[in-house]
């Protein structure tokens, strides 16, 4: 009888043991189930990824700066991919951020029609979406964060109607074509220019925001039309391969204009060979974004617009 005694309560305090082990086991399960899902299994950081269209653009390493200054000083992780101008890449990209977990998404489109599968794809994970610089022509988008493109190339179109002094022939170098940023500015520009006695739109071709390719089609234009007074590029990029095909064929006279106020165009600016740059302030932009998906990540209401001021850039 005294041995049963002995073993009766070395087996109920095993018994508790085991219990106690399967219920902390259990709890830590659980604990790291719900680290599995959104900001838990990033130390609590808000977590931000940004989908780029092109790290080739001076513009949108200066807005991926920008952001990622904003992101360090919030204390949010930001995760940037490059879709290098290829729609496929793009959407590629954001599928990977999905994967991730990303508390937002940040898009810069490189193609607006094309990058709509991938804001549905976002939508579909619950993943709040926010376009920046260019817009996304469908899914669900909870802010768009831009200048005011349509005032842009309106603002590039009067300057040179002023300049031209009410007579001669324009170029215009197209963007991207289905990036909503083209098509803006196109927009505000023949709004300007578009039915003025005098003056003329004598060739529009896209150059696809490229400098290179704002050279070779500037150079053919002028071979077919040589009679140019003024070129309207839709980016500085395209403005400043312009400016090295009109050097290139002597003619000093053409004003040129482009948009972005990027580095090398304000120096051309200043340096006289380019008559003005519409500023977007890329920075700014790449900022807003941030703090925009910190206010989203929060839970709280945001615009769906949100403007980034525009300003002309001239020879002072």
């Amino acid at each position: 009888m005294k041995k049963y005694g002995i073993v009766w309560p070395l087996t109920l305090a095993l018994f508790l043991l085991l219990a106690a082990c399967t219920t902390g086991n259990e709890g830590g399960t659980a604990g790291n189930a719900g680290n599995a899902a959104g900001k838990g299994d990033n130390g609590g950081k808000v977590k931000i990824g940004l989908s780029i269209s092109t790290q080739n653009n001076p513009f949108f390493v200066t807005l991926k700066e920008g952001a990622e200054k904003a992101a360090q000083a919030a204390g949010a992780e930001l995760i940037v991919v490059d879709a290098q101008d290829d729609t496929s890449k793009q959407i590629s990209g954001i599928e990977d951020l999905i994967q991730q977990q990303v508390d937002v998404i940040l898009i810069n489109p490189t193609d607006s029609d094309a990058v709509v599968t991938a804001v549905e794809s976002a939508n579909n994970a619950n993943i709040p979406v926010i376009t920046v610089d260019r817009a996304a022509n469908g899914g669900t988008v909870v802010s768009h964060i831009a200048s005011d493109n349509v005032a842009g190339g309106k603002m590039a179109g009067e300057f040179i109607l002023e300049k031209l002094g009410g007579k001669g022939n324009i170029v215009e170098l197209q963007g991207i074509a289905g990036t909503s940023a083209a098509r803006d500015r196109g927009e505000g520009f023949h709004s300007a220019v578009d039915g003025k006695d005098g003056v003329k739109v004598v060739a529009s071709q896209p150059a696809d925001f490229d400098r290179a390719k704002g050279l070779t089609v500037m150079e053919n234009i002028l071979q077919s039309n040589s009679d140019v007074q003024a070129v309207f590029a839709h980016n500085d990029e395209m403005a400043l391969g312009a400016l090295q095909a009109i050097e290139a064929a002597g003619k000093k006279d053409i004003i040129v204009v482009g948009f972005d106020a990027t580095d090398d165009a304000v120096s051309a600016v200043n340096s006289g060979t380019m008559a003005a740059t519409v500023a977007q302030k890329p920075e700014l932009i790449g900022q807003k974004a941030i703090e925009t998906a910190m206010k989203v990540a929060a839970g709280e209401q945001v615009e769906s617009s949100i403007p980034v001021e525009l300003e002309l850039v001239t020879k002072q």
